[in-house]
This record gives C-alpha cells, sequence and structure tokens, in this order.
C-alpha cells in the first residue's frame, strides 16, 4: 500500500481527442494519385534558443541602437559646442578689433589734435608735448655736454621753446576769433529761435512772439553788417538801415553807434578805401552786438546772459582773484575736489598751465566719460560719477591706482578703465578697480570676488579703497553717500596683520643680507 506522499506525486495519465478550429489536409502519394516532389525541400532543424539567448540577442540589439543614438547625440553636442566656439572667438577678435580701433581712433584724433587745434583742451596737449620735448632736449644736453658748450646749448633751447611757444599763441589767437565768430552767430540763432511746445498730440508747435521777431530782426541786421564782400550801394543801405533801428532809443550806446555809422558813410562819399576802413567797421559791429545783448533793446536775450542784470544778485557772488586781482564771478572760478574754493580764475589757471605745470586731462576725461556712460546704462539714478571732476579722476588713477591696472600692471592710460569692484553695489570711488578693457569683461563675470581673488589682490584694492573714501570723505556733497558701517575698520583689521609679518620678513631679509 503507498504512502500518502507517494499518492500525491503519482501522474494520473488519459488519452483524450481534440478537434483544431480550422480543418486541414495534406495530399499524399496514394494509389492512384500522384504528387511531384520536385518543388520539395529539405528541412533540417537548426539550433534551439533558449530564453536567455534571446534575452541576451535583444538587449545587444538595444545596446547598439543606443550606441548609435548617443553618437549622434554627441555629435550634436560637440557641433553646438564648435559652434559656440567659433561664435566666441569670433566676437572676442570683434572685441579686441574694437578695441584696436577705438585706441587708434583716439591716436588719431590726439595727432589731429595736435595738428589742428581748435579747443582749450588741445592747446594744453600742445603744452604738454612741448614741456615733454624740452624735458627730453634738457636731459640729453645735460648728459652729453658740460661747461660752456651746454650753456649755449640750454640758451639755444630756450629760443626755440620761446618760438614754439609764440608760434602756438599765435595760432591760438586765429583759433579763438574763429571760435569768437562762431559763439557770436550761435547765440543770436538762439536768441532769434522761435518757442518751442510740444502739443497734445505730440507735434512739436513753434511759436513766434514780439520779442522772437525783433531778435531775428537784430540778427539779420548783424549778420549784415558783418559782411565783408558787399557792395558800396548794399553797404550804405545796411549802415542806414542800422541808423534808423538804433535811433528809436535814445542813450549813449546808440549815439556811439550813429556816429559811428555816420562816419563811415562820410568816409566811403570820400572815396577811402574799404582796407582801411575795416577798424572802424569792427567796432560798429562790436557796438551793435553790445546793443543785441541789452535786454532793454532785446528782450529776449535776458534769459541766455549768464550775468544776472539785477545788481543786488551779484553781492555774494563776486570775488577777488589773488593772481590777476580782478572781482570775478564765482562760475570763473575753480572750485577743489574738497569743495573748497580755489582763489584762482580760470584764466589765471590756463596761463599758469601754458608757462609751468602744462598738464593735459584728455585721457583723465576720457576714463569719466567713459564711466559714466557704463553706471548711466546699469543704473539710470547713478549719481556719484556725475558729482567727480577731472581733477577727482586724476588723483583717482594717480594717487590712488597708481595709473596702472590692478591685475595687469598695464600703464597703457588708453586702454585703462574703472569697472565696480563688486557688481552688485554701485560704482563709487571705494567700490572701484581700475582694469584694462581686456580684462573688464572677465572681471564682471565674478560672483564672488573673495573666492576668485587671491587674499593679498583683495587686501590691496581694500587698502585702495579705504585711500579713496578718507580722502573724498572731506568733499560733503561725497560724504552724503558714504556707507554708514565702518567698512575702512574692517580694512584695516583684515590687512594689519599681513603687512606687518611682510614689513618683518622683509626686515630679516635686510638683516640676512646684512649679514652676508
Amino acid at each position: 500500500m503507498l504512502s500518502p506522499s507517494k499518492l500525491k506525486q503519482t501522474v494520473e495519465l488519459k488519452s483524450q481527442a481534440q478537434q483544431c478550429p480550422v480543418n486541414a489536409s495534406t495530399q499524399m502519394t496514394g494509389i492512384g494519385c500522384y504528387v511531384s516532389c520536385m518543388n520539395d525541400r529539405l528541412v533540417t532543424p537548426g539550433k534551439y534558443t533558449t530564453a536567455d539567448e534571446y534575452h541576451d540577442r535583444r538587449l545587444r540589439a538595444v545596446i547598439r541602437l543606443q550606441t548609435f543614438a548617443r553618437r549622434w547625440l554627441a555629435q550634436q553636442v560637440v557641433d553646438h559646442l564648435r559652434k559656440e566656439r567659433v561664435r566666441r572667438l569670433a566676437w572676442l577678435e570683434m572685441q579686441e578689433r574694437r578695441r584696436n580701433e577705438e585706441k587708434e581712433e583716439q591716436l588719431r584724433d590726439r595727432r589731429n589734435r595736435w595738428l589742428n587745434p581748435k579747443r582749450q583742451e588741445d592747446f594744453n596737449l600742445l603744452y604738454q608735448a612741448l614741456e615733454k620735448w624740452r624735458n627730453e632736449e634738457e636731459q640729453r644736453i645735460s648728459s652729453s655736454l658740460r661747461g660752456a658748450e651746454r650753456k649755449a646749448a640750454l640758451c639755444a633751447l630756450l629760443d626755440q621753446e620761446m618760438d614754439l611757444i609764440a608760434a602756438i599763441g599765435r595760432h591760438h589767437i586765429a583759433v579763438h576769433s574763429n571760435n569768437y565768430d562762431k559763439a557770436v552767430r550761435n547765440f543770436l540763432d538762439k536768441s532769434a529761435s522761435p518757442h518751442q511746445r510740444r502739443a497734445a498730440d505730440g507735434r512739436l508747435i513753434e511759436i513766434d512772439t514780439q520779442n522772437t521777431i525783433r531778435a531775428r530782426e537784430l540778427r539779420d541786421l548783424y549778420n549784415s553788417i558783418s559782411l565783408t564782400t558787399v557792395s558800396q550801394e548794399q553797404r550804405l543801405h545796411f549802415l542806414m538801415t542800422l541808423k534808423h533801428t538804433v535811433k528809436e532809443q535814445e542813450c549813449e550806446l546808440t549815439r556811439d553807434i550813429m556816429d559811428l555809422v555816420d562816419r563811415e558813410v562820410d568816409l566811403m562819399t570820400r572815396g577811402v578805401k574799404s582796407a582801411k576802413l575795416e577798424g572802424l567797421r569792427k567796432r560798429i559791429c562790436t557796438l551793435l552786438l553790445q546793443y543785441i545783448k541789452t535786454p532793454a533793446f532785446n528782450p529776449e536775450v535776458a534769459k541766455l546772459l549768464k550775468v544776472p542784470q539785477n545788481p543786488s544778485q551779484l553781492k555774494n557772488d563776486m570775488i577777488l582773484c589773488q593772481y590777476c586781482h580782478r572781482y570775478l564771478r564765482l562760475t570763473d572760478f575753480i572750485m577743489s575736489a574738497s569743495g573748497s574754493l580755489n582763489r584762482q580764475c580760470h584764466q589765471c589757471a590756463r596761463l599758469n598751465n601754458i608757462a609751468r605745470s602744462r598738464d593735459d586731462f584728455t585721457f583723465y576725461k576720457s576714463i569719466l566719460m567713459r564711466l559714466r556712460d557704463d553706471e548711466q546704462r546699469l543704473n539710470a539714478e547713478a549719481k556719484i560719477p556725475f558729482l567727480l571732476k577731472v581733477q577727482d579722476m586724476q588723483y583717482l588713477v594717480e594717487a590712488v591706482w597708481a595709473s596702472r591696472s590692478a591685475l595687469s600692471a598695464s600703464i597703457d592710460l588708453y586702454n585703462l578703465v574703472f569697472v565696480r569692484w563688486d557688481r552688485q553695489k554701485d560704482w563709487s570711488p571705494w567700490n572701484c578697480i581700475l582694469l584694462s578693457k581686456e580684462e573688464t569683461s572677465a572681471h564682471l563675470e565674478v560672483e564672488d570676488i573673495h573666492t576668485t581673488y587671491d587674499t593679498t589682490l583683495i587686501h590691496e584694492i581694500e587698502r585702495k579703497h579705504a585711500q579713496a573714501r578718507r580722502h573724498f570723505s572731506q568733499v560733503p556733497i561725497m560724504s552724503e553717500h558714504l556707507d554708514t558701517h565702518p567698512v575702512a575698520v574692517l580694512g584695516n583689521q583684515l590687512f594689519s596683520k599681513p603687512i606687518t609679518m611682510a614689513i618683518v620678513k622683509h626686515a630679516k631679509d635686510i638683516t640676512q643680507t646684512s649679514d652676508h
């Protein structure tokens, strides 16, 4: 008798017939039926494929597909990186070309200003070049000659310098005369221009008043009187028009104008040549311009005059110049960086620059203008760059930053610009760094300056910021923009110890050197 466990493992077999859902039949060779075997094929059973082999083949196929797909994606990324690299190199090349063109333009402009000076800054550039040439020649003479030959060469050099100063002075007089004529005509055009108002629909409306019409008539009269290439009949017509215009007001000025007009008419009728009447005609033009600038005769010029017509307004606005001993207005004097008034007027300062100092502020003015443009683009409400003057920028560049880049020590002033030290804060003398134009783009991408730059460089920059802070804290209008927290004290704490260590190390080096 079988045990129960063996009964459970016993297989019961049985046969059962099943019918396929579709009936099929096969024609076989038999008696009375012949089936050709010409097209029969001998089928040999192949190797049996297990499930693991099947899935392994599928996995290799998938890996191969992924390999080609990833290769295609990698090619796309590489192509994109290559295009970005080409674009970046093209941009860097364009930036380098733009910087070179900008520098060449500055040099070309400087050369043109040397050859054809028109403004006072251009003449300062000439005088600075003259001073540089004189110093070089004096050093050459002192190094190569001795005794009487040296004195003779220095005297000849002094004569050459005097001749060059005289030539520059003659050119300055001619340019001043030309600029004076342009300034007078610009003044007359402004006084004769109609008033402009903006309508509700945005159109610009020009309005003529009685005063603007009067100013336009006087401007046309002055242009006619100042003409030199006119016939005698036209000149007489202009003089009669002038006489009838000014005789409407009775004063000493109008009487002088009418006397000069009568004198020229008398001389012209006697056949005096025009060349001999040039001085008289200039006097008539000068008095006519004075007549036009009088608000009682031309009310429209009252808004264009720099000197107020009310004498009470000049009571506290007149200062004595200690050099030329003239009483001038406050605007004719130089305001120092600390806010104190320099008792030297602009004209005396210009003469001093011609004779002794001979400074040129073109570099510092270009740096200041670029700084203002950059800060205006970053922050429309920026104030500090517009409070600084060219002399303040000169102090920052020379005294604080030693006229060189903080990173590469480049001394090319054409290529130096001021940017923010911490780009998250507005620019100020205590939040700036002097760099070359090539270094600015990389510096402005720095997120954290304390992790990017070396500690020694950061301490040096903070020391320069503390120096600028101490200097500009004396200016009342600049002290309003100082930070409330004592950054300068913190900066001193940061770099006081390294400087002490550096001094000790330097002392040790000196001691060792002296021992050897």
